[in-house]
């Protein structure tokens, strides 16, 4: 399966979501939150920093259980509007 190219703006929305579970994480470990929310280090390392712009909704979910965070803030921090999509593609891809 070959996987489409993710937008400059899909890349930068990865990064702003890896900055805020880093910010969240604060002085836990990495090991410590991945293993509370039930994903490997690495799945964390990659999210956290880019690698993984796309996590599954779950892994999500996951993280912010995990984190104490609320996915409405999650969502209102990473839904910056893309430039091509206009109100309906930011719900969409929020």
């Amino acid at each position: 399966m070959v996987r489409t190219p993710l937008t400059p703006w899909e890349r930068e929305r990865g990064e702003r979501f890896g900055a805020l579970l880093r910010e969240a994480r604060g002085d836990r470990s990495m090991v410590d939150v991945a293993a509370a929310a039930g994903v490997s280090a690495e799945t964390l390392r990659k999210i956290e920093t880019g690698r993984a712009p796309t996590p599954a909704f779950f892994t999500v979910a996951a993280l912010a259980t995990a984190l104490g965070i609320s996915l409405d803030v999650l969502v209102a921090a990473c839904a910056a509007t893309d430039p091509g999509e206009g109100d309906a593609g930011r719900a969409l891809s929020a």
